[in-house]
């Protein structure tokens, strides 16, 4: 019997081999949360009678067995007639659900969370992050004024916020204090009384080199808990606020007792001067980003930037802001203010470099401003530059990097899968030859994306495992994120790793994920957690919830969607809401849009798929009576 998979961390659901199971019913998705929330143990008919209704009716116990009798149709679709259920089972005076039999993802998160004590830092990230990953919501949302649901709820809270700080505490200890900005920066503010938040994010930030965030941050805990709650703070806060006023050195963190090669060599160059310390600084950021430090690389890099226009030398600070040769693979900034600041500080550069500056210099800069300019404004005259540039020059770093931002920009219009998987290929090849590993795996990354919206899954899987190999070999563990996210939607693979270091993986995609899944599948659309894709998916919801002219107002004002890699599956989910709510204007617009990607698939992503563009080109076709619009 394929697996069965229940999650309670969020929306009420069920699956079996990634096929939500329709649970249609309030009273079959609230028995199943109450039998979720036992963890096997048995649930008694009186029990889940009083937790049901306030007032039992009579025939109570005859409709929980119907109930019952529902769910395990629902929970065992394929279990023949008159066989004995496997998942939900009979006990002596209740119900039962078989841990053998169901996967509950608060059952995975709260074992994660055990296994992870006492193993070796790295394996508890993991373990804890993976934990984490569980929660898409609240625990058991849906029914959060029931009684039964009080409790669990309340306890279940407490265990995701002592697992984020767990694992913030892990990360520091591994040196990645950066990411632990991320993970605690929302959480302090869910959780103000917590102290141990505060604790951990204030020292995060003073092994971020930024002291005076940290102390504000702490005098803002002090005032929070003594004022907003009524609270004294514990010493631990206190005592933490002395050691960085006193720059205690056992508040940083030194790797294996300071004797690494590395360690000695950033000692080293902490006694040269400062344009020595800057220059070391740029040349190390890059491989920080490739290997998995992708915030504190962010981060470093403006302030390294500010820096050297400081200096008042524009070709140092050409040298800096353009040194940053890391592939982009994801259309989306992490952080659109820092990389319109890094455009500002690029066009700057550029105005005042003297005669006589080297092109390559020149073409980095230009490079840079395609790639940071990604989704939000049209550089591509920048980015061919950069290329003539790169080829004029024969330099096949020059060459990868220029590539790599006019792919950035090559989302003009939908449909352009060929082009850019066109554009990895020639990546691949010059970095083949010029033995340029992480150029390599972008390339591939690229044309893995493309062939997914070509509908070539089998040489997009090919590509895959040549990126995964490259990866281990070469330690780029980021690109195990694109190829992980592409087995999930397209080979039935499993859910996809942790997308911390990358935003662009991590907010708002899974849901957006969960959502086109769900299209595909013609079942029950998710709701919640869109983030940047929300007003686009928003109309569709809206229809499919009967409030069609809701879902036509809110098309009226809906705006083109961003020119990424997402371009045409936001289209494809606009002209889905105009066929349903019958917007012809919307439908238009909709097809206009997709037309150029009528042979392709809405997946040019390689993580997210809405299907074949030419159905749904049909369907608005049908809509708004062009019928004869020539593709």
């Amino acid at each position: 019997m394929s697996k069965l998979r229940i999650r309670v961390l969020g929306p009420i659901c069920a699956e079996i081999e990634h096929t939500p199971l329709r649970l249609s019913k309030p009273r079959q998705r609230e028995v199943l949360g109450i039998l979720a929330a036992a963890r096997g143990r048995s649930v008694s008919t009186q029990y889940l009678i009083e937790e049901l209704w306030e007032d039992a009716p009579p025939g109570a116990v005859g409709a929980v067995r119907t109930f019952i009798g529902e769910l395990r149709r629902i929970l065992e679709p394929d279990r023949p007639a008159r066989t004995p259920p496997a998942v939900l089972l009979t006990t002596a005076g209740g119900y039962a659900l078989a841990p053998q039999m169901a996967d509950v993802d608060l059952w995975r998160a709260e074992h994660a969370v055990q296994a992870a004590a006492g193993l070796d830092l790295a394996a508890r990230k993991e373990l804890l992050a993976s934990a984490l990953d569980e929660w898409r919501g609240a625990a058991f949302q849906e029914f959060s004024t029931r009684r039964w649901a009080r409790a669990e709820r309340a306890r279940t809270a407490e265990l995701r916020a002592s697992t984020v700080e767990q694992l913030a505490e892990t990360r520091l200890g591994l040196g990645r204090p950066g990411d632990v900005l991320t993970l605690l920066d929302g959480h302090v503010s869910e959780h103000p009384w917590r102290e141990e938040g505060w604790r951990l994010l204030a020292l995060a930030l003073y092994r971020c080199a930024r002291q005076g965030d940290a102390l504000a941050l702490l005098a803002n805990a002090r005032s929070t808990l003594r004022h907003d709650l009524g609270l004294d703070p514990g010493h631990r806060l206190a005592d933490l606020e002395q050691r960085i006023l006193r720059q205690d050195p056992s508040l940083d963190l030194v790797p294996d007792g300071g004797s690494s090669l590395l360690w000695q060599a950033v000692a080293a160059a902490g006694q040269t001067g400062k344009r020595a310390q800057l220059e070391g600084v740029a040349c190390l950021l890059p491989v920080l980003a490739v290997s998995g430090s992708v915030r504190l690389a962010a981060e470093q890099r403006l302030a390294a930037i500010t820096a050297a226009e400081q200096f008042g030398d524009p070709e140092l600070a050409a040298r800096v802001i353009g040194g940053f040769e890391v592939p982009g693979s994801w259309t989306r900034s992490d952080d659109p203010v820092q990389s319109a600041a890094i455009v500002d500080a690029a066009v700057r550069t550029l105005n005042v470099l003297p005669p006589g500056t080297s092109a390559r210099v020149r073409a980095r800069l230009l490079a840079t401003v395609a790639m940071e300019s990604r989704g939000t404004a049209s550089r591509m005259a920048e980015a061919r530059e950069a290329e003539q540039i790169a080829r004029d020059l024969n330099d096949p770093s020059l060459m990868c990097f220029a590539l790599s931002a006019r792919y950035q920009q090559s989302f003009e219009t939908a449909g352009l899968a060929s082009a850019r998987e066109a554009l990895g290929a020639e990546i691949v090849a010059v970095a083949l030859e010029a033995e340029l590993p992480t150029f390599e795996i972008q390339g591939r990354l690229l044309r893995m994306q493309a062939l997914c919206a070509l509908d070539d899954v089998a040489a997009a899987s090919r590509e895959a495992d040549r990126i995964d190999g490259l990866a281990a070999r070469f330690d780029r563990s980021l690109a195990t994120v694109f190829t992980g996210w592409f087995r999930w939607t397209f080979t039935d693979g499993p859910p996809p790793p942790d997308g911390t270091e990358m935003p662009g993986f991590h907010t708002g995609l899974p849901a957006l994920a969960e959502l086109t899944r769900a299209v595909r599948s013609g079942t029950d659309l998710p709701d919640g957690g869109f983030g940047p894709y929300e007003q686009w998916v928003r109309p569709l919801l809206l229809v499919r919830a009967g409030l069609r002219e809701e879902a036509r107002s809110a098309l009226d004002t809906l705006p083109d969607p961003p020119r990424d890699l997402l371009l045409e599956v936001l289209w494809f989910l606009t002209g889905l809401a105009a066929v349903e709510s019958r917007h012809r204007p919307a439908g238009r617009r909709a097809s206009r849009a997709l037309l150029p990607a009528a042979g392709e698939r809405a997946a040019g992503s390689g993580a997210v798929d809405v299907g074949p563009v030419q159905r749904l080109i049909d369907a608005l076709r049908q809509l708004t009576g062009d019928v004869d619009q020539p593709l």
